[in-house]
């Protein structure tokens, strides 16, 4: 099969694409054929070296986390899937024409939502939800402050925040305050503005994506026994508010969430925009373009 592969930490022209042998899935895995993987901050913070502490990579590696495709073939004892079956799921080694992926981590994508909307589903929806659910521990009738709300892992946590029934403050920037109204935050503050951010008072947690000098500032917000949980790292200044309980998430797989997610977004309740499509030989030029920044998210399809 052909696949991205990384032979060396760098920039995204270390990433070649070339011949690689097909997996082969053991028991209790499905071989999946690819359809979409979305790019995430994690592909190219592994692929530069920047996260390897964290995610350590055996060199040649296969990048990519999220997938969409259909099922190849099963392994011993698999159940509930059959070939041809559409499915997604937060794996790895995705950047391929195929990948393997545990039974118990693969959810049957809803139907009615298309292969290439779900290839941005799973890890943004897992990441976003466990920040509010598991992280902030968001309960009805609290008031939370929500940073980068717009992004893909924002909208699932704002998603997600509001379905619990909780305020949500969104922290953006000014010129997306209005688009964060609209898409049902109670208020929104400009993070880059102290006034705006001091209008927002004492809050009962906050759900942080963007981490540096805005979670500095708002953590200070926090009331009491409250909660700072992120998804990007502490507060530099965290031990100066001993009375705040720091939660990290890593997102881990939920094939739950992913359908729920999923569903969402096919009934319109949620929206995570996509800003091209590409195909997977040009995973260095994808990457290139999504560490520029944007609004939304950008799909390699094998």
């Amino acid at each position: 099969m052909k696949a991205v592969v990384l032979h060396e930490y760098g920039p995204p022209s270390k990433l070649v694409y070339e011949d690689v042998s097909d997996p082969v899935p053991a028991s209790g895995e499905v071989l999946v054929r690819v359809h979409a993987v979305s790019v995430n901050p994690i592909d190219w913070k592994m692929r530069s070296g920047a996260a390897k502490e964290r995610f350590p990579l055996n060199l040649p590696a296969i990048l990519g986390r999220d997938v969409a495709g259909t099922v190849a073939k099963l392994g011993d004892g698999v159940e509930g899937f059959k070939v041809g079956d559409r499915v997604f799921a937060l794996a790895n080694r995705t950047y391929a024409e195929f990948c393997v992926v545990k039974a118990t981590d693969l959810a049957h994508i809803p139907e009615g939502l298309e292969l290439t909307t779900a290839g941005v589903v799973p890890l943004v929806s897992v990441t976003g939800d466990q920040l509010i659910r598991r992280g902030a521990k968001v309960q009805s009738g609290q008031t939370i402050i929500l940073t980068g709300a717009l992004g893909s892992v924002g909208r699932c946590a704002l998603f997600a925040a509001l379905e619990i029934g909780a305020k949500v403050i969104a922290g953006v920037r000014k010129n997306q305050i209005d688009e964060a109204l609209a898409l049902g935050a109670t208020a929104a503050i400009d993070t880059d503005d102290d006034k705006s951010i001091a209008s927002a008072g004492t809050v009962d947690a906050i759900a942080d994506t963007i981490n540096g000098a805005t979670a500095t500032k708002l953590i200070a917000k926090v009331k009491s026994g409250g909660i700072f949980a992120s998804v990007v790292g502490p507060p530099s200044n965290a031990a100066l508010h001993p009375t705040v309980q720091v939660n990290l998430i890593m997102a881990t797989p939920d094939p739950r969430t992913f359908v729920h997610y999923g569903e969402a977004i096919r009934d319109g309740k949620l929206k995570l925009p996509i800003d091209s499509l590409m195909p997977l030989s040009e995973a260095a030029a994808a990457q290139t373009l999504a560490e520029k920044g944007g609004g939304g998210k950008i799909v390699l399809t094998a």
